[in-house]
């Protein structure tokens, strides 16, 4: 009897290696997909930024922070760059990395600043979101995942989406501006990413 049990006892031990390393192992590769490291896609890879709560409620101000790490949204027509469009570039206002050019710009007449295309692929990352009992894209910087709006398949061609954005989220900095940083790169806002 000692010796059935012993074996029984064997084979759930046996059982629960197995099962221990199988659930390991796909908790590593989960962790990988997470990462948004792609070995064979050719895709440029943003480095990631970790900070604390406290470390970006320092950093930000109290509106960037209710948006870009709350999730909250501005109202619509309030944000300095719904009817901006001068020649430049739009930088998260976290972390500084080159999210969108002024080229992809439009007016949607929606209430928030508009873009049909992302400045560089990796830069922007995408998630469900369910909140408010809708169903939406939600956008967030890849480096430091600022929440920075919302993405809808309703755009100009030929992407047909409409990043629609957070003006609270962003920076913008003139091609002016940027041409002097590159000769004199004195400005806090890195301007990785390009």
């Amino acid at each position: 009897m000692n010796r059935i049990v012993f074996i029984v006892k064997g084979n759930i031990v046996f059982i629960a290696v197995v099962l221990f390393s199988w659930l390991t192992m796909g908790s590593c590769a989960q962790k990988n997909h997470e990462s948004g490291i792609n070995q064979n896609s050719g895709m440029k890879v943003t480095e990631k930024i970790f900070k604390s709560e406290e470390e970006w409620k320092k950093l930000l101000t109290k509106e960037q922070y209710e948006v870009l790490r709350q999730k909250g949204t501005e109202r619509p027509y309030t944000g300095l760059y719904d009817q901006h469009f001068i020649k430049g570039s739009y930088f998260c206002a976290a972390c500084g990395l080159k999210l969108f050019d002024s080229d992809s710009k439009f007016d949607a007449g929606c209430g928030w600043p508009s873009f049909s295309v992302p400045t560089g692929k990796g830069h922007i990352d995408e998630h469900k979101d369910r909140s408010y009992g809708m169903v939406r894209t939600e956008v967030v910087c890849s480096r430091c995942g600022g929440h920075l709006g919302h993405v809808f398949n309703d755009g100009p061609p030929p992407t047909g989406l409409r990043y629609c954005i957070n003006s609270v989220s962003l920076i913008f900095r003139s091609a002016e501006q940027i041409e002097n940083e590159k000769r004199n790169p004195t400005d806090s806002i890195p301007i990785s990413g390009e």
